[in-house]
């Protein structure tokens, strides 16, 4: 399959109608909704997915053309929430067979200690920002089906050792708190028509310093023409207004 090379946020993608029908520029993003489309969403999951700035594009752009895409950017900016909507996307559109989650199980500075019940419990607080992502896009009970069915994946990293990934939608998220060693085990489980996505935030790692080779990695594969690296800012941040204005000092 044919891919057209983009390299990082600052190359000037071509619109297409696709893109464009997804982008509004004009159009002012709230949480809370503003009318239109936004009031006629089912429930409380949506159907149709806009970025919400120009970065934003790019990257869904680079999605969807490249099978393997890195995100960096500060949190807030909609990494992994795009991430997962062109994997449900893809999916719907038949373009993949399968969607697989993964993450790393690394706790954000302390120690929960030992975790009662199985291991899907034990893992549900690490994952359960994928949960959050699948149940806004698509909704509860579906991804529940899905799964029950085996169509979505929701797994650690420390499982994906030895895997060939093939007809699926990969999206590895938090990878900032991944070794080099993790991230490079992990970009050879792509296999024959499968779409990769890795999101996250260099200057956020949870890991020791020196640690964590997202960064690195992403310099490295900057210069591959097939593979996309995209650098969202603050000024990409879709959270509240203050996150913005707090990553700018802190």
């Amino acid at each position: 399959m044919a891919k057209r090379s983009i390299r990082t946020a600052s190359v000037a993608p071509t619109r297409d109608a696709t893109v464009t029908r997804l982008f509004d520029a004009k159009t002012k993003w709230s949480p809370l909704g503003h009318g239109g489309e936004d009031a006629d969403r089912e429930q409380s999951y949506r159907h149709t997915v806009r970025p919400q700035s120009e970065n934003q594009r790019v990257l869904l752009e680079a999605i969807q053309s490249h099978d393997l895409t890195m995100a960096l950017g500060p949190a807030g900016t909609g990494k992994t929430y795009l991430a997962v909507s062109a994997a449900v996307a893809a999916m719907d559109e038949g373009k993949v067979g399968r969607i697989v989650l993964t993450r790393p199980a690394v706790e954000a500075g302390e120690s929960l200690g030992f975790l009662p019940g199985d291991l899907h419990e034990k893992l549900a607080p690490y994952l359960r920002p994928l949960y959050d992502a699948l149940n806004e896009r698509i909704g509860g009970k579906r991804v529940r089906q899905m799964m029950s069915e085996g169509t979505i994946e929701i797994a650690p990293i420390a499982y994906m050792r030895g895997r060939t990934l093939n007809n699926a939608f990969v999206v590895i998220d938090e990878a900032q708190n991944c070794t080099y060693g993790q991230i490079k085990m992990l970009l050879t489980r792509l296999g024959w028509h499968s779409t990769m996505v890795l999101t996250g935030d260099p200057d956020q790692s949870d890991l020791l310093e020196g640690l964590s080779g997202f960064g690195d990695i992403a310099d490295r594969l900057e210069k591959v023409p097939s593979i996309a690296v995209v650098r969202l800012d603050d000024r990409d941040i879709v959270r509240h207004p203050l996150v913005g204005e707090m990553l700018t000092v802190l």
